[in-house]
């Protein structure tokens, strides 16, 4: 289940990044234990102009984790969206550093003894009539995931693949928005403290959707989506 953690899991050569990037200023140097000891702190300085422009400018040897590249490219155009809420950033970057890697693409193990994960949102769907509470919960949660996931970083290719018969982004909107607003009433999601994180999903679908497609064109490389089934 993804989380919003990604400000969590911060690696030692992240923290030596920003204490580098910053240092090179000396009216914005930071030090590593301002960074350590608060999060008021810390938060304040992962939104930093010049953290973002030196992660946006950086080659493909950045020595930084996904978690620290998505969440501060995330972060910059959540806020240029409108959406401020640095829980709900941390749970999109969390999102797209998991599903940036292809074997989790597909759902968790679907209801019956052959615990296959599901790889199309229809059969997901379709999976909620067998599922357990527990299973419920996470199908619908990894179908609001898949669906943001799509429609925000590959609006191209779900739109390539309308014109050939697939579902539209507006397909993919609604099946999100849907899922995210029937899990945010999960005893599961109170439990773990996703509850607002899914309300404010189902409410901003759109926007953060908007935001994604700005992320991928100008600011994000994930490889090509045509090996990823869109079909609905």
């Amino acid at each position: 289940m993804i989380r919003a953690n990604c400000r969590d899991r911060f690696t030692a050569e992240d923290f030596s990044f920003i204490v580098a990037t910053l240092g090179k200023s000396r009216a914005d140097s930071v030090s590593l234990t301002a960074l350590l000891s608060d999060q008021e702190t810390r938060d304040s300085i992962l939104d930093h102009e010049l953290l973002f422009q030196a992660i946006l400018s950086g080659t493909a040897h950045l020595s930084i984790s996904p978690q620290l590249y998505f969440y501060v490219l995330t972060r910059h155009v959540l806020k240029e969206s409108g959406l401020p809420d640095r829980r709900l950033c941390d749970y999109i970057a969390s999102l797209l550093e998991t599903f940036s890697r292809t074997a989790r693409l597909k759902s968790p193990a679907a209801p019956g003894d052959s615990a296959q994960p599901i790889q199309y949102l229809s059969d997901m769907m379709l999976a909620l009539r067998d599922a357990s509470p527990v299973q419920t919960f996470l199908i619908r949660a990894h179908a609001g995931n898949y669906s943001l996931f799509l429609s925000g970083i590959f609006p191209g290719t779900v739109q390539r693949r309308w014109e050939r018969g697939a579902p539209d982004i507006g397909y993919y909107e609604d099946l999100g928005r849907m899922n995210y607003k029937v899990v945010a009433g999960h005893s599961f999601a109170r439990t773990a403290e996703l509850r607002d994180i899914y309300n404010a999903l189902a409410e901003h679908f759109r926007d953060v959707r908007l935001a994604l497609n700005r992320l991928s064109d100008s600011l994000l490389n994930i490889d090509d989506a045509s090996h990823i089934p869109l079909l609905g």
